[in-house]
């Protein structure tokens, strides 16, 4: 018990210098090539920080555990969207930018509604909702298609006008920059995996269902690099990395994580998780409801109070369940 401890705090302290690096190596990066932070964040550091769900997902599906596969994914990205944007909210006004309101923030509503039909609709599987490999390439085809959207993005828009912040930020040399990223990304990685594995340890030897370890711990556990990335990116005043990270590891979970996973082996899609991707649908309905209340595209501080309290009674129904 005392060790598994030792572990949670040795991994935190991993998270939180990955992250710092990952933010300066990142934001650097993008000065030097005059691309957009947004256009970053909704990629490398995105792809970087859902690197755990990746592996976990990846782990369950080949060794047949659909249940943390998919509640890994989904709760994550509820994590994600209710807490850790909620919490950077609370911090500081995180500022949005049209695009993302415009398309970013749909096309992750639109993975989690394709996820539904593929759970629930029976398109390629002659019985039964599984996500079959069809599924997987369809998911994976979606992917690569956003990652098209950001490269001609990348390509034709003009860059946000920079900080007197950004103005006398240092930007890294190529190398160091590319040093900063990757070892940010393993420090992450490896820290979000102690603390997985620490916190499972303790879930299993209370009894706790895989669904529930999946939604909650796995999920929270492996949402780790996200939270620290994006607080990092907060005080450091990168609202676009920020942003970005959340929503491109959103898309990432889905049309990666989970394409990737059922292409190796179809995964059971249990009616059970419905209610959880009815909560993820209400949370992304939510935060575009929130670019248009208040002052335009920006998530302010009340909207994240209410972004924690949503989770935090999504939470309690979950025990609520399990105790059923």
């Amino acid at each position: 018990m005392i060790f598994n401890f030792f572990l949670i705090i040795a991994g935190m302290a991993l998270l939180i210098k990955g992250g710092d690096m990952l933010v300066d190596g990142a934001s650097s990066l993008a000065r030097r090539f005059n691309i957009s932070e947004l256009a970053i964040g909704l990629t490398i550091v995105a792809f970087g920080t859902s690197a755990p769900e990746l592996v976990v997902s990846l782990s369950a599906a080949v060794g047949s555990h659909p249940e943390i596969a998919l509640g890994n994914a989904i709760g994550s990205n509820n994590f994600n969207l209710f807490v850790i944007l909620g919490i950077t909210a609370l911090m500081a006004p995180i500022a949005v930018q049209k695009n993302t309101v415009r398309l970013e923030i749909p096309y992750s509503l639109f993975a989690v509604i394709i996820l539904f039909l593929l759970g629930n609709i029976a398109f390629f599987s002659g019985e039964g909702t599984v996500i079959t490999r069809i599924d997987g390439a369809i998911l994976l085809l979606f992917f690569g298609l956003f990652l098209f959207y950001v490269y001609k993005n990348m390509k034709t828009s003009v860059p946000e006008t920079k900080s007197s912040d950004d103005s006398s930020a240092e930007t890294l040399s190529l190398a160091k920059s590319i040093i900063f990223i990757a070892a940010g990304l393993l420090f992450l990685v490896l820290g979000g995996r102690v603390v997985v594995n620490a916190a499972v340890s303790l879930a299993q030897a209370l009894n706790i269902s895989e669904k529930i370890i999946g939604l909650t711990i796995l999920a929270v556990g492996t949402s780790l690099p996200e939270l620290v990335t994006s607080i990092t990116a907060i005080f450091k005043k990168k609202d676009d990395i920020a942003i970005g990270n959340i929503i491109g590891s959103n898309i990432f979970n889905i049309f990666l994580i989970l394409g990737a996973s059922s292409l190796i082996s179809p995964v059971e899609y249990a009616p059970v998780f419905n209610i959880d991707i009815y909560i993820l649908v209400l949370g992304t309905l939510l935060l575009l409801l929130a670019m248009f209340t208040g002052k335009k595209y920006r998530l302010d501080r009340w909207q994240g109070a209410v972004f924690l309290l949503l989770y935090t009674g999504y939470v309690i129904h979950l025990i609520m369940q399990e105790g059923g």
